[in-house]
């Protein structure tokens, strides 16, 4: 028996797409839905132990939902390159920028536009030469409220703390919404975490940063296979400018 407020797979939320909010039909998203985890490209036995890459089903569908042909996606934190691989391939000029030299290296062998993925630090995002964005899709680096280690330097450096983390990101995404087209959408996957038994509402946390620049349109819960606490689902959060 179906419980009261259970979600079904075919059941969706309605919510008005910024771009279209005064005069435009409603839009029609799914609350949750569910996607293959996993990634066509095998990633080289020395980043075996960092293979965290956020799946090409969800890329795939974020990309086909929000952007068009020809229109440019961007991924502050690129990683292993799989936003600005799937951009390509889907048509779209895909556009990055990742702390580590050797992941930008080795993302850089795979990509059409080598050029467009830029070794560089987001935090200082405004100071490269990036185009006009249409799209932002990114699953941020994670940290949980209790560690020291700072995720926007690739883990490298200790003294850091989830405050300084949530200000971080608040400024980061301020930037990208001055690069972004007044139509433009964001996208942010991310996940409740747990450790040691305590909970740290990272994706809830997140959302509430970034609604304070852009306009928060919902979210979609994206369940995955088995991957441990907090990882057999995560959230897709959606956003637009105000």
């Amino acid at each position: 028996m179906k419980r009261r407020g259970q979600s079904t797979l075919k059941e969706r939320l309605r919510y008005v797409n910024k771009a279209y909010r005064k005069s435009g039909p409603v839009e029609v998203v799914q609350t949750w839905m569910q996607l293959p985890r996993g990634n066509k490209i095998a990633l080289p036995s020395r980043f075996g132990h960092e293979d965290i890459r956020c799946a090409d089903s969800l890329v795939e569908y974020c990309v086909n939902e929000f952007s068009q042909a020809g229109e440019v996606v961007f991924d502050p934190f690129a990683g292993f390159g799989t936003t600005l691989m799937i951009a390509e391939e889907l048509g779209r000029q895909g556009y990055g920028i990742e702390y580590s030299k050797g992941k930008a290296d080795y993302v850089r062998k795979l990509l059409e536009r080598p050029e467009r993925l830029i070794h560089g630090d987001s935090r200082k995002l405004l100071e490269y030469d990036l185009p006009l964005i249409d799209l932002c899709f990114t699953s941020p680096p994670y940290t949980n409220r209790s560690d020291t280690e700072n995720p926007f330097v690739d883990y490298r450096q200790k003294g850091f703390d989830y405050p300084s983390y949530l200000q971080e990101m608040g400024s980061i995404f301020s930037q990208v919404a001055q690069k972004m087209k007044p139509s433009g959408r964001l996208v942010i996957e991310a996940s409740n975490l747990k450790k040691d038994g305590e909970v740290t509402t990272l994706a809830w946390d997140i959302a509430r940063e970034v609604s304070r620049i852009f306009h928060f349109d919902g979210e979609t819960v994206i369940c995955w296979e088995e991957y441990g606490y907090g990882y057999n689902h995560s959230y897709c959060l959606v956003f637009s400018k105000p």
